[in-house]
């Protein structure tokens, strides 16, 4: 937890830099940001979500426009998040757009909002960086056994309220939407890299929930 938070500061202040944010509005941002992805109905839209989608950007920041515009996106794209929710992504973009209104144009400003509300159903889009966004948010999919089950378990520790049954079937319909895209990734990229390791997993967690 503590390696997290380090990194989750590291990060924040290389983009701070990157950006020339002034340093008063550097932390007052950071302390929002920190504050809101360490609440405690959070266990996967936290700390760690956004620093594995930060690596994923760095990966792939050379083969994008406005890879500035991106990452604001991913430090802000589940700012707000209540499980119970259906606006969460609407609310991100919101506080996103207050918080950073003196910081960036607002043209860039009003299209990083447009992503982020965008990360709520993942539709196809044939915009390139809207593209890599949301492949990075779907990367977990891709990831090892160890933290795929890990990120199983903090999904449902998110969803606690609900019944167990009612979770099992809802979930697995997610799961096999998932599944059952024909491309669950929208870049080469990520295709390459996650397509099929992602049907693995899911795959293999669509059994569990069928026994």
């Amino acid at each position: 937890m503590q390696d997290n938070l380090k990194q989750f500061q590291q990060d924040w202040d290389e983009f701070s830099k990157r950006c020339a944010f002034p340093a008063t509005h550097s932390v007052t941002i950071f302390q929002q940001l920190l504050k809101a992805y360490s609440e405690p109905q959070r266990h996967y839209h936290s700390v760690q979500h956004i620093i594995e989608c930060l690596k994923h950007l760095d990966e792939v920041r050379h083969l994008l426009q406005d890879a500035q515009g991106v990452e604001l996106a991913l430090w802000f794209h589940d700012v707000v998040y209540n499980p119970q929710s259906v606006q969460n992504e609407d609310d991100s973009a919101l506080l996103m757009l207050q918080l950073c209104a003196d910081l960036f144009p607002a043209k860039q400003l009003s299209k990083v909002a447009n992503w982020i509300r965008a990360t709520r159903l993942h539709s196809a889009t044939d915009e390139s960086d809207l593209q890599y966004l949301l492949d990075i948010d779907l990367a977990i999919l891709a990831t090892d056994e160890m933290r795929f089950n890990e990120y199983e378990a903090q999904i449902r520790k998110e969803y606690a309220w609900v019944d167990a049954t009612l979770y099992d079937v809802k979930r697995a319909d997610v799961l096999n939407n998932f599944y059952q895209a024909e491309m669950l990734f929208q870049t080469v990229y990520f295709q390459q890299k996650c397509e099929s390791k992602a049907k693995q997993n899911l795959a293999k967690t669509l059994i569990l929930y069928k026994k």
